[in-house]
């Protein structure tokens, strides 16, 4: 049964853009294998889609292998049609400002960078095998979610988090040439300003920089994950799709 069912591991799945997406999948009949500090909501536990959710902190490496080792062991022989790299920080120096270059301590950047960069890329690799056996068996995808701030100097994201951001975005190029070889696509979603529980009143003034005078919503970028992760995208690989509202074009 479960061979004939496709499978999507993806990270950061408690709340916003991650909890949408498991929601568009599971709406789809996928059958969800999740990660997130947090613990998923009590009504998420009863949706028989939601197979396997582990509580971890993916800014340690020895975490990520743990969260890798626990999925393949529930996957077994299955194939992994899927793998969506949600999970991200964006921290605050003690004086609740973003971390920059001039300010914060570089043991955060390097928190940053180890969450944002090394967690997707040791993801991909933990699971190459399990999608490599998904593309045998209609396809395979991995996607990234980077972000606007890693394209253009944004206000309220920091020097660590948009650097960070535009490393991932280098890294799904990279990793759409090597993860050929396997079958695998690997495409990347750049959000930019999403209502989301992240998202203060200090963000409204950014609304007259969006050609379409709105911010998204979560659901709007699940709809893109999904569809990458289709065969509506089978010959789309190395591709960063920006869901923006049109505000990436200035």
């Amino acid at each position: 049964m479960t061979e004939k069912r496709k499978t999507v591991v993806l990270t950061g799945a408690s709340r916003g853009i991650g909890h949408a997406t498991v929601q568009r999948f599971s709406d789809e009949g996928w059958r969800i294998i999740s990660c997130s500090r947090e613990d998923i909501p009590e009504h998420c536990k009863r949706d028989p889609n939601w197979a396997f959710h582990f509580p971890t902190d993916l800014a340690d490496i020895g975490a990520v292998e743990n969260f890798v080792e626990q999925a393949n062991s529930f996957l077994g022989d299955d194939s992994l049609h899927a793998l969506v790299n949600n999970a991200a920080v964006s921290p605050k120096t003690p004086y609740k400002e973003r971390l920059g270059c001039l300010n914060g301590d570089i043991d955060r950047w390097r928190e940053v960078f180890e969450l944002n960069l090394f967690a997707p890329l040791i993801l991909a690799r933990g699971f190459a095998a399990a999608l490599r056996r998904g593309a045998q068996n209609d396809g395979a995808a991995v996607v990234n979610i980077t972000s606007i701030a890693g394209h253009a100097i944004h206000p309220f994201a920091g020097s660590a988090y948009s650097t960070s951001k535009a490393a991932l975005s280098a890294l799904t190029r990279e990793m759409a040439v090597e993860f050929a070889q396997l079958g695998v696509r690997v495409n990347a979603v750049a959000p930019g300003e999403i209502e989301t529980e992240m998202i203060g009143a200090e963000y409204e003034p950014l609304i007259n920089r969006i050609p379409m005078h709105r911010m998204g919503t979560p659901e709007e970028v699940a709809g893109c994950v999904y569809r990458l992760c289709t065969a509506d995208f089978g010959y789309v690989t190395g591709t960063e799709i920006f869901v923006t509202g049109g505000q990436h074009v200035y």
